[in-house]
């Protein structure tokens, strides 16, 4: 494998370092920019035939950027991660051409390859009460079962993530009409707390034996630690499996069950955006394809003049 020249090395750890301290970005995603980026410049070393220094990439041509792109599909990657490596690529590549003042428009230019977007699973919204009343017996202790069903109150009845939901804190108490929820890019929304979720919450912070402190996490584990994703996940998988639903009824599936359920109740679509902390119109969007698709089974389903 090709290593990156000093000044690449350089510039992609200086974007990277703008982007975790200006945008609020995540340890994740800024470990997928490093990888991806670092991947693409280093073929394009190769491609250029050496070790290509920054000011190179002016160079790069609309051809450099197909054989990127047909080799990337080539090792097994999907259009959809192509995609999204491709949108990367360009934020260094148009942060890099103001601070250098480079010319690279071939980059800039490329297009992405067109992939269908899979849409989201929600759960119905029986299949959504079934959950919550069965989760709080997958566990054999009373007060982890009203922590768990505390937890998948929250995702359905808020919309928040699992990570936002683990990441309340003794700070977030006593709680009111609304939850202040930190989310992704450190974009902060105000999301309403239904009666029903608030009275989950409740119930678990009465049974819960471990004291609670303003900086100690919300939702502890057994031994009083911070509640980890994965007892959330396998609480879910054990529940679906006893109810019979499909893989993608995941924590996940509960957020996206939130949304499409308030599109199909009437919900504006902007206001579902904001409750969902959204940065673009364009991810909430993607709920009105499922409530198409429904409506369109149940037009196939029961329409006398549809095709059987």
């Amino acid at each position: 494998m090709v290593l990156l020249s000093a000044a690449q090395r350089d510039a992609l750890q200086t974007w990277l370092a703008g982007l975790s301290a200006l945008d609020a970005s995540s340890e994740h995603t800024i470990a997928a920019y490093s990888h991806d980026v670092g991947q693409f410049l280093a073929f394009i070393a190769t491609h250029l035939g050496g070790s290509a220094g920054i000011r190179q990439l002016g160079s790069v041509t609309q051809s450099d950027m197909r054989a990127w792109m047909a080799h990337e599909r080539g090792s097994g990657l999907s259009g959809r991660s192509l995609a999204r490596k491709l949108s990367a690529v360009k934020s260094f590549a148009r942060w890099l051409a103001e601070r250098e003042s480079l010319e690279i428009s071939a980059i800039l230019a490329a297009r992405a390859p067109k992939y269908t977007r899979n849409l989201p699973r929600p759960l119905s919204e029986t299949a959504a009460r079934e959950v919550i009343d069965l989760v709080p017996m997958q566990t054999r202790d009373d007060w982890t079962g009203r922590r768990d069903a505390a937890v998948i109150t929250l995702l359905y009845g808020c919309g928040l993530r699992v990570s936002e939901a683990l990441g309340l804190t003794g700070s977030d108490l006593p709680l009111g009409d609304s939850l202040r929820i930190l989310g992704k890019g450190g974009r902060e929304r105000l999301v309403p707390l239904l009666p029903a979720a608030r009275a989950a919450v409740i119930v678990y912070l009465r049974a819960c034996p471990h004291p609670m402190q303003a900086d100690a996490p919300l939702f502890r584990g057994s031994r009083g630690g911070a509640l980890g994703r994965r007892h959330v996940a396998k609480v879910m998988e054990a529940t679906r499996l006893q109810l019979g639903l499909p893989a993608t009824a995941t924590p996940h599936a509960l957020r996206h069950s939130f949304a499409t359920h308030l599109l199909a109740a009437g919900g504006d679509l902007r206001a579902i955006q904001e409750l969902l902390g959204h940065a673009s119109l364009q991810s909430t969007q993607v709920y009105t394809g499922v409530e198409n698709a429904q409506l369109m089974e149940i037009y196939r389903s029961a329409h006398p003049r549809a095709e059987k």
